[in-house]
């Protein structure tokens, strides 16, 4: 069976506009994923494997995060990238195999968005336990493990303030949102929330961000010999979730994307 090369499965699979959707593709997708992802469907294509399977997979390696940040050290911390960037490749090939192969459903768009908010809340969940020092041998702190889960209520929350404008409005018998209607129509929001877009503080609690922002803290704290950066990493994504997460709401109500 033909197994179809690099140059012809990018036109369909990445059809024009996939790489620059503003709000639905991720930087790391745009600089080396998609090539990547483009390599493993070459393989996949003429299998049996299907979209919603990859989905199901993508999922387990997003939260299987939570379980490797738990291993002391520099090699939990690896291994917390490790498992994002595989959600991340599986993320890229579920969508490309769908496209192929014809194979779209709702189901699979559902399955994809509850892993993305399990993939970073399970980061942060993560977190808070290293930074709680389970493994220490002393009195384990669980005050950082409740900013941890903190940061991943926030973090879920704000996907879920996007997406529940979707459901709004269905309920409402209005039409999806257009991209100009999410923008304030006061000129204070407006200045702030572009601002904020250029700060990207938000990103920070995002599971790929966050990963790579531990496993930064991880090589500073194996050098400092504690966790003092871990601990201040988990306290500042925690105010940053709760913050953000008070924001993005005022956002929205501030825009027309409820009108």
């Amino acid at each position: 069976m033909h197994k179809p090369s690099v140059a012809e499965l990018r036109p369909v699979v990445h059809p024009e506009g996939v790489k620059d959707r503003r709000s639905g593709e991720h930087w790391a997708g745009r600089l080396y994923m998609r090539e990547i992802s483009l390599r493993v469907d070459r393989h996949l294509v003429n299998t049996r494997v299907t979209p919603n399977q990859l989905t199901y997979l993508m999922t387990v390696a997003g939260v299987l995060a939570a379980p490797a940040l738990l291993v002391p050290g520099i090699t939990g911390a690896v291994l917390g990238v490790v498992m994002v960037q595989l959600y991340l490749l599986l993320d890229c090939v579920d969508g490309e195999l769908a496209r192929w192969k014809k194979q779209y459903s709702n189901s699979g768009v559902y399955l994809d968005r509850v892993g993305a908010y399990l993939c970073d809340a399970a980061v942060l969940v993560g977190l808070g336990l290293r930074a709680a020092d389970l493994w220490g041998g002393g009195r384990i702190d669980w005050l950082w493990a409740f900013l941890g889960t903190l940061a991943a209520l926030g973090a879920v929350l704000i996907k879920a303030e996007t997406d529940l404008v979707g459901v709004a409005r269905h309920q409402a018998g209005l039409p999806p949102v257009k991209e100009a209607a999410s923008e304030p129509r006061s000129s204070g929001m407006a200045l702030a929330r572009k601002a904020a877009a250029a700060l990207k503080f938000h990103r920070l609690i995002l599971g790929i961000e966050a990963s790579l922002l531990i496993l930064l803290l991880a090589v500073v704290d194996s050098a400092r010999g504690d966790l003092f950066f871990t601990r201040l990493g988990t306290a500042v994504l925690a105010a940053i979730a709760v913050l953000q997460t008070l924001l993005h709401l005022v956002s929205i109500l501030a825009s027309s994307r409820l009108r």
